[in-house]
């Protein structure tokens, strides 16, 4: 079933995914689930929140990157991901107390799957949303266009 991201709502509906999601880097798993989020928001392509125990042990550490803010969810802090020696900085984002609507947030991480090897939807590699600000995920389940390339800020 394809999805048009411009059937999504605004403000972002929270939806329950039973998808088996699989975050990998330089070969480690980094995180594994059947058991996700997905936010789904007018012109943007889902994005997927982990639950905190999908991520594998010692992989996520408290970033330096300070708190940023959602008109929606509210503020977010971000994760560093480490990798063996290689520390990928502010990859990855949660809503430790998130706003009324979207407490199903709570203990969910996202990440940005262009800054990792390889994020997969259901054994389909994920495509990165445009941009550097949006960390939405692209799969053939959705048909765009898609906000983040030049040109759509205005969107």
């Amino acid at each position: 079933m394809t999805e048009s991201v411009w059937d999504y709502p605004r403000p972002p509906r929270v939806e329950e995914s039973d998808e088996h999601v699989v975050v990998t880097h330089r070969g480690v798993v980094l995180a594994d689930t059947t058991g996700s989020l997905r936010v789904l928001e007018t012109s943007h392509p889902p994005t997927y929140y982990l639950p905190r125990s999908a991520f594998a042990e010692g992989v996520l550490r408290t970033g330096q990157r300070g708190a940023s803010w959602c008109e929606w969810k509210g503020g977010a802090d971000y994760f560093d991901l480490v990798v063996g020696d290689e520390v990928l900085t502010a990859v990855a984002w949660t809503y430790p107390t998130p706003a009324s609507g979207f407490e199903a947030l709570t203990d969910h991480i996202a990440l940005y799957p262009g800054r990792v090897d390889q994020c997969t939807v259901d054994g389909e590699v994920v495509e990165p949303q445009p941009g550097n600000f949006y960390g939405g995920w692209i799969t053939s389940r959705v048909t765009g266009p898609f906000k983040g390339s030049p040109g759509t800020s205005g969107w």
